[in-house]
This record gives structure tokens, C-alpha cells and sequence, in this order.
């Protein structure tokens, strides 16, 4: 019998389905991972396409019933759950291998890249958001909160996928491979902020049409009552912004003064047991990870912080076999993941096909050429310019992630639900080859040679 107020444990055909969902995603990302390598892609754009297989474009449309049963739509939140470990563990590893001196050094360069692969996405979004076609827009919701929405939507890159296609190409010591993360988590940053304000207005909006219809009859009084449930709104979304901001430097301002302490801490397990090491840094990357989303933050920005703070101090050997673990089991679930999200079906729809086509050239295009720009502005060299705009393209989940909330909020209809998963997918698949190409013809510097045998700990076990 058990305890009262205790709550059950999963039932075992619940339990079963999420191993069987566990089992085939990694079997399936694993040999399309395989494969793309064999083709001299990057494993992640296989891990991906094998997702977009086990969806409903593939495997739904031959077996519906089979499909419903082994993904039904009440068990992805657990599934999406357990695949987050991977997504925390792949950002706080990758972001544990960034040469921090470098980075203060070029500290300028970041901001300049960031900000131009931020601006111009923001102009293009508000352009593109103005220009949607009507049928595919929730019906009553002010076109302006979709522009805005559509600016988050343009201005966000995905650090777990751009930490797993820099693994995946060998990027990680080189200088752009820096420069792309470190850019990356500050535009990250400037858009959850941006979606907390959108979505605060859509909540209020959807707040004054209520409002508003209670003041039918009187004269004027819906005008009224909606006009300042509108300002009502507009102050809340500032509010919000403006917490989630603050909650950002108390982050920061947190992990610079914790890192070294809580380092020393973890080297001194490590000096009992070097296994030890291991669970602390997991154990480290869950806290970071949950302040981070207790403060309204993405909590890949928090494990991007604990990576940088705390586990790039300690021994690589330690950690190395949680790196594998991390880049063949935990990361492919994740990839395929956000494969398994994507419903081709749709395009059969020619105004739904159009506007995706529209919106991916838009979202990759802005993305390029604002990084590009930052870069020339820092007085990087043509195809510097192309790997950092090329290699901060990809959206991946935090593009589903922000497609769930548009959903959610009232400013996305499915269709167009489909149109921003289908953004972070291409964008996701693009990215890898454009920025292999760009990157293969920028010189080796002997500084990224001694960063890259540095780096070769994380792939060697140190002996207990």
C-alpha cells in the first residue's frame, strides 16, 4: 500500500513505451548518423533526418496505429524531458572547452558579431511578421504582437546544436568555433528576453479582447477598457523583460563568483575519486541549469554557464567518458528528437510551402549576413565572416521550444506552428555544410594547434 500524499510510480506500459521510444530514437540517430558520415556529412544532420523518418511524415503516414502507440501525443513531455539531460550536459561539456582568455581578449569581436546577427534578424522578423499571409494567422491577434513574436522567432540560435555541429566538424579549438558559442549564448540571452516581453503582451492582449467584449453596449467603454488593458499590457511585458534581464546579471554575476569555488570543491572529490568528478559535474549542470529556468531563462543558458565556470577547471580526463556518453547516447536522442517534431505533410499546401520557403530564406539570410557584417566590422577576413554567420544559423529545439510557447500564447495556428519548426530544421541541416566550407579556408593558427592538444583530454580517460 502506498504512503498517502506519495505519488505512484509510472505505470509499467508507460514505463515500457518510453524505453521502447528511447530504444529506437538513439538506434535510429545512430545509423543515420552513421550514415551521413559515410556521405562526409556531420552525424547531426543524419541524427535529424532519421527523426523527421520516425515522425508522422514517414512513419505515420505507413503506420498510423503503430506510430500512436509508440509516441502517443500524452508521453512526449517525458520523452521531451529526459532528452533535456542530453541537451544540458552537450552545451555546459562544449561550453567547459571555451578558452575564456581568448575570449576576453576579442570580447569586442563577440559583441559585434552578436549584436549584427541580432539587429538584422530583428528588422527582417518585424519585416517578415507584417507580410504573413492573413489564412495563416490566429484569427483577433493584433498583426504587430505576430511582427513581434516573428522577431524572437528570427533572432535566436540553438547552442545545443551548434555545440553538437562544431563536435561533429572538429570546430570547437578553433578561434570561430569560440567566437560562434560565445556570440551565440549573448544572443540567446537578448531573445528569451525579447519572447518574455511578446509573450506577456499576447497574454494581456488576449486579456483586453475579453475585457473589451464585457464592455459591449455602453458607449465607448470597450474602447476603453481595451485601450488601457493594452497599456495594462505593454507595462507587464516591460515588467517581465526587464525581471528576466536582471535575472540574467544576477545569473552571470552568480556564476562568475561561485566557479572558482565550486571548482576547487569538485577537484577535491575528484582527489578521493575520480568518478566523483563525473556526478559533480552533472550535478553542477542541473543546478545551473534549474536557476536558470526558475529565473524565466533558457536552462541551456544555464548550463552554458556552469560549463564555462565551473567545468572548464576541472581535470578533462575526468570527464571524458561523460563527454562520450554525452555525444553517442544522450545527444543523438535529442537530435532525432526534434526530427520526430516535424511534420512534412503540411507542404503539400502550396501557400503553407510558400511561406516556409520565404520565411527559411529570410531566417537564413538576415542571420549570415548580420554576423558577416559583425565580423567585417571587427576586421575578420571574408570567410571568417561566412563560418561565424554560417555556424550561428542553426535554430534546432530552442526553435521548437519558442514554437510551443507561440502556440501556446495564441500567436502561432498550427500551420504556422509547423512553418517555425520547419525553420529550425533547415536552418539546422544548413548550417553544418556552410560552415565546413567556409571554415576549411581559413588558416590554422598555431594558437588553435595548442588549444586543440589541450582539448584532446576530453577524449581520454584518465586511468583510476
Amino acid at each position: 500500500m502506498l504512503v498517502s500524499g506519495v505519488a505512484p510510480p509510472l505505470p509499467a506500459p508507460q514505463l515500457a513505451t518510453f524505453l521502447s521510444q528511447l530504444a529506437v530514437l538513439l538506434a535510429v540517430a545512430l545509423g543515420m548518423g552513421l550514415l551521413a558520415r559515410r556521405f562526409g556529412l556531420p552525424a547531426l544532420a543524419g541524427e535529424l533526418f532519421g527523426g523527421v523518418l520516425l515522425g508522422p511524415t514517414v512513419f505515420g503516414q505507413l503506420s498510423p496505429a503503430a506510430f500512436d502507440r509508440l509516441f502517443p501525443r500524452d508521453g512526449m513531455p517525458l520523452l521531451d524531458a529526459a532528452s533535456q539531460l542530453g541537451v544540458l550536459l552537450l552545451v555546459a561539456l562544449t561550453a567547459a572547452r571555451l578558452d575564456t582568455g581568448f575570449l576576453r581578449r576579442r570580447a569586442g569581436d563577440v559583441a559585434r558579431v552578436g549584436l549584427g546577427a541580432l539587429l538584422l534578424p530583428l528588422a527582417a522578423g518585424i519585416g517578415l511578421g507584417w507580410l504573413l499571409p492573413e489564412s495563416l494567422l490566429p484569427a483577433g491577434v493584433p498583426r504587430g504582437l505576430v511582427a513581434g513574436f516573428f522577431d524572437v522567432v528570427m533572432c535566436v540560435t540553438a547552442i545545443p546544436v551548434i555545440a553538437k555541429t562544431l563536435a561533429d566538424l572538429g570546430l570547437v579549438h578553433r578561434d570561430v568555433g569560440q567566437l560562434i558559442l560565445a556570440a551565440a549564448a549573448l544572443d540567446d540571452t537578448a531573445g528569451w528576453v525579447l519572447l518574455a516581453a511578446v509573450s506577456a503582451l499576447a497574454t494581456g492582449a488576449a486579456g483586453a479582447g475579453g475585457v473589451g467584449a464585457a464592455g459591449a453596449g455602453v458607449p465607448g467603454a470597450g474602447a476603453s477598457v481595451a485601450g488601457s488593458s493594452v497599456s495594462v499590457a505593454a507595462a507587464s511585458a516591460g515588467h517581465s523583460a526587464l525581471l528576466i534581464g536582471l535575472a540574467a546579471t544576477a545569473l552571470l554575476a552568480a556564476a562568475a563568483l561561485l566557479g572558482r569555488p565550486l571548482a576547487r570543491l569538485g577537484l577535491r572529490l575528484a582527489g578521493h575519486t575520480a568518478p566523483a568528478a563525473t556526478a559533480y559535474a552533472v550535478l553542477v549542470t542541473l543546478l545551473f541549469g534549474a536557476a536558470a529556468g526558475g529565473a524565466g531563462l533558457e536552462p541551456v543558458l544555464g548550463a552554458f554557464l556552469a560549463g564555462i565556470a565551473v567545468l572548464r577547471r576541472l581535470n578533462p580526463a575526468h570527464l571524458a567518458g561523460l563527454n562520450t556518453v554525452t555525444l553517442w547516447v544522450l545527444a543523438p536522442i535529442f537530435m532525432a528528437g526534434i526530427g520526430l517534431r516535424i511534420d512534412l505533410t503540411v507542404l503539400a499546401q502550396p501557400i503553407v510551402a510558400a511561406t516556409v520557403t520565404a520565411a527559411v530564406a529570410v531566417a537564413v539570410t538576415s542571420k549570415l549576413a548580420g554576423a558577416y557584417l559583425g565580423a567585417r566590422a571587427s576586421r575578420m577576413t571574408h570567410w571568417q565572416g561566412l563560418a561565424l554567420g554560417a555556424g550561428m544559423n542553426s535554430r534546432g529545439m530552442v526553435e521548437v521550444i519558442i514554437a510551443l510557447v507561440g502556440l501556446r500564447v495564441g500567436l502561432l495556428t498550427p500551420a504556422m506552428f509547423t512553418v517555425v519548426v520547419l525553420i529550425a530544421l533547415v536552418t539546422s541541416l544548413a548550417a553544418p555544410p556552410m560552415l565546413r566550407a567556409a571554415a576549411h579556408r581559413i588558416p590554422t593558427d598555431p594558437t588553435e594547434t595548442a588549444r586543440h592538444e589541450q582539448q584532446l583530454a576530453w577524449t581520454h580517460k584518465e586511468q583510476t
